[in-house]
């Protein structure tokens, strides 16, 4: 799901690292409210996992990856500004020692599979947090929206970035990328982020590893 170095535009990069930096400065600020010598150790402990479970890429069809995130878990245990910017850290460092998403696109790479995923599990999770699938539809819907704001920047980079009618970077159009990215996260990646998501949940809560979980 990460996008690397040179499949989009400058000016979608200059937009979308323009969009992120006021996030993370409010992000940085909320996490720094909640870190405290209980919170911290599981916090860390969720970040390393989110890294783990990124670093597993499984190729789909259409020439794209995927992979499970861990955004919704934090982000239901924390609030979606700490798991934003949780997951915003292990992107960076995907991105500088890795290789895995580049560093012209880590804004983009952020604001979907750590903003995007994050919000929509919390706000989604809140709304049916009574119900005993509240998490695993939660891990769903996160990840299911980050991989439709992966195909919106993907999509207009034809539209935007064109020389003779040919693209100049990612040169396939939404009727292509939609079908291919999305649909594979519906039917198979936002499963296994929804059955992750379900099961650590559950852990925590039946363990009592974190006292602010709730059922």
């Amino acid at each position: 799901m990460h996008i690397p170095d040179g499949y989009l535009s400058p000016i979608t990069c200059i937009a979308t690292y323009a969009a992120a930096l006021p996030l993370w400065m409010i992000a940085f600020k909320k996490l720094k409210e909640q870190l405290d010598e209980t919170t911290l150790p599981l916090i860390a402990s969720l970040s390393a996992l989110s890294f783990i479970i990124m670093m597993f890429n499984i190729p789909i069809p259409g020439g794209t990856s995927g992979h499970a995130v861990g955004a919704s878990l934090i982000a239901i245990l924390f609030g979606p500004w700490v798991a934003s910017l949780c997951v915003s850290l292990v992107l960076l460092i995907q991105a500088l020692i890795f290789g895995d998403g580049g560093v012209t696109t880590l804004a983009a790479n952020a604001l979907m599979m750590a903003f995007a995923s994050s919000f929509s599990s919390y706000y989604v999770f809140q709304i049916l947090k009574k119900k005993s699938f509240a998490p695993y539809i939660s891990g769903w819907i996160g990840i299911v929206c980050a991989s439709i704001v992966l195909t919106l920047l993907l999509g207009i980079q034809p539209l935007i970035a064109t020389v003779d009618a040919q693209p100049l970077y990612f040169p396939f159009g939404f009727a292509i990328t939609f079908p291919a990215v999305v649909g594979s996260h519906i039917l198979f990646f936002g499963v296994v982020e929804g059955i992750f998501t379900g099961i650590a949940y559950r852990y925590i809560l039946k363990n009592r590893i974190y006292k602010g979980a709730s059922a």
